[in-house]
């Protein structure tokens, strides 16, 4: 998923403590890639990515459940 503008970083935070699998941000360029599931990990890299990124950066789901019920939370967040 392509994700732009996420305002609401706790609710982001949220959701993935409530997936089973690990769930990764990926900076575009492929080159650095960080486990939101990791407390140390998520907040390291939701401030690097967003800052040196800019707005867009990717995340990818380990289970397909959980991907699904990640972008049903993307498409409530848009409501």
């Amino acid at each position: 998923m392509l994700l732009k503008n996420v305002k609401d970083v706790n609710a982001l935070i949220a959701a993935v403590d409530k997936c089973n699998g690990d769930v990764v941000i990926r900076s575009t360029d492929g080159k650095e890639e960080f486990s939101l599931k990791s407390t140390f990990s998520r907040y390291i890299a939701i401030g690097r990515l967003c800052d040196e990124y800019g707005e867009y950066y990717e995340m990818f789901c380990k289970n397909k459940e959980d991907e699904h019920n990640m972008i049903g939370f993307f498409y409530e967040l848009k409501k």
